[in-house]
C-alpha cells in the first residue's frame, strides 16, 4: 500500500461556523495506480490532492503514507518525505520567477543531493525529452503558457518521484501537447510504475486513470 487515508476530515472556521473543505474522506492507493479525481468546481479536489501531497494538514483522521503516519510526523521530516517522493504538477506552475528554466529543473535534484555531472545530464535529457532545449536559458515570464506548464510537468518527473499528484496538468495546453502529457503519464505509469493522481474536468483526460474517484461538497460520491 502506498497511501491509505482514514476518515478525513478538514474544515475553515467562518462566522462561528464549520464549513467542511473534506468530509469523512477514505481512500487506499496502492503502488502503481492510475486516479483520477473528478467533481466540479469547489467539490474539494484540488484541497484532496494538497492533503495528499502534504502541502496541506488536516482536522481529523488519519494519514498513512509509505507506513509512515503523517499526521505525527513532524514538519521537516515531512517535507523530506514529501521531496524524496512526490512530484507535483501545479495548475498555476509554481516556477520560480527569478531561475532559468534550466535552474527550476535542476531545484528537485539539489535537495536530493545528486552531484552536478548527474544533474546536468538529468536536466538535458528533460529539456530534450519536452523540446525546450532552446528554452533553457529563459526565465517563466519569457515563456508561454503552454511552455511553462511544460517546464512544470518536466520538473515534476526529474528526480524520478514514486507519487506523482497533478493538479489539472493540461488546464493550459492545446490538445496536442494534452495528448503527449497524457501518454507520457500513462508511459510512466506502465513503464515504470509511477503512481499518479491526477484531479481533471476532462473526461477524457480522466479515462486514462484506471479508477475515477468523483467528490461533491467534499465527499466522495
Amino acid at each position: 500500500m502506498l497511501l491509505q487515508l482514514k476518515n478525513i476530515f478538514k474544515w475553515v472556521n467562518s462566522g462561528g461556523q464549520r464549513i467542511f473543505l473534506l468530509k469523512d474522506i477514505n481512500l487506499d492507493v496502492e503502488e502503481g495506480e492510475f486516479i483520477s479525481i473528478m467533481g466540479p468546481s469547489g467539490s474539494g479536489k484540488s484541497t484532496l490532492l494538497n492533503v495528499i501531497g502534504m502541502l496541506d494538514g488536516f482536522n481529523e483522521g488519519e494519514y498513512q503514507f509509505l507506513d509512515e503516519s503523517v499526521h505525527h510526523l513532524k514538519e521537516k521530516y515531512r517535507s523530506n518525505l514529501y521531496k524524496e517522493y512526490i512530484g507535483f504538477v501545479f495548475q498555476s506552475y509554481h516556477l520560480l520567477d527569478d531561475l532559468t528554466v534550466r535552474e527550476n529543473l535542476e531545484m528537485p535534484l539539489l535537495y536530493k543531493k545528486f552531484k552536478a555531472a548527474e544533474r546536468k545530464a538529468m536536466v538535458a535529457d528533460m529539456l530534450d525529452r519536452f523540446q525546450i532545449v532552446g528554452k533553457k536559458d529563459l526565465f517563466p515570464a519569457q515563456l508561454s503558457g503552454g511552455q511553462q506548464q511544460l517546464v512544470g510537468v518536466a520538473r515534476a518527473l526529474i528526480s524520478n518521484p514514486k507519487l506523482i499528484l497533478a493538479d489539472e496538468p493540461t488546464g493550459n495546453l492545446n490538445s496536442q501537447q494534452s495528448e503527449e502529457i497524457m501518454q507520457l503519464f500513462k508511459k510512466l505509469n506502465e513503464q515504470d510504475g509511477v503512481t499518479i493522481i491526477q484531479v481533471t474536468h476532462s473526461e477524457k483526460n480522466a479515462a486514462y486513470g484506471s479508477r475515477i474517484i468523483n467528490l461533491l461538497d467534499g465527499r466522495k460520491v
